[in-house]
């Protein structure tokens, strides 16, 4: 018979206080419960989370979708599996602060030096994809 296990399969931050949602990760402290209602017989008070008050979850999803062509569009150009793609940083909000798409399609291609395959599909793409983005890096303010 297989050893018994305590509950919650005895690794790092498998107490109770790692139930609660937040202490995932465990260089993290566990967040607070959150806040009840005042005694006015309602339940808890549901909160958004930060990052969605941050920033608009649409954005959020537009950028989670390009990073994932990205990765796609470089498993091709390099002919291997993303874990193989040489190691190179396309940094959105470097190329949103650009003046002009020459200049993004510039500093694309340098990141791209390496690429044997042509890269002007995934260059135009690219800079189609982020037209109308907005930067990550400064919350918009609501």
């Amino acid at each position: 018979p297989p050893p018994s296990r305590p509950v919650g399969g005895g690794c790092l931050g498998s107490g109770p206080s790692s139930q609660r949602a937040g202490s995932v990760t465990p260089n993290r402290p566990p967040l607070p419960p959150p806040p009840r209602a005042a005694s006015s017989g309602g339940g808890p008070v549901r909160r958004q989370g930060k990052v969605t008050v941050k920033y608009d979850r649409k954005e959020l999803r537009k950028r989670l979708n390009l990073e994932e062509w990205i990765l796609e569009q470089l498993t091709r150009l390099y002919d291997c599996q993303e874990e193989e793609i040489p190691e190179l940083e396309i940094d959105v909000d470097e190329l949103l602060d650009m003046e002009t798409d020459d200049t993004r399609a510039a500093r694309v291609k340098e990141l791209l030096v390496d690429c044997y395959k042509p890269t002007e599909a995934f260059i135009s793409g690219l800079l189609d994809k982020i037209r109308g983005m907005q930067k990550l890096s400064t919350p918009q303010k609501k």
